[in-house]
């Protein structure tokens, strides 16, 4: 006999994985997302400013703010 996960099985499931992306973005950003500070070129700009766009995507969709807000 199989378990079918469970609505709150997923959502725990689906939470670890966000903790576990978090916490690993936490350390990249810990270590200056692998850039020494005397090397860092408008590239490595580019590629923060792509990351925040999608975590403002995500926190706008969370705390329901710029095009999420009601």
């Amino acid at each position: 006999m199989s378990h079918r996960p469970t609505a709150k099985d997923a959502f725990i499931a689906k939470k670890a994985a966000i903790d576990t992306m978090l916490a690993r973005l936490q350390a990249l950003s810990a270590e200056h997302f692998d850039t020494h500070p005397d090397e860092v070129h408008w590239g490595h700009v580019g590629n923060l400013d792509y990351y925040a766009e999608l975590l403002k995507r995500i926190t706008d969709s969370a705390f329901k703010e710029g095009e999420h807000a009601e």
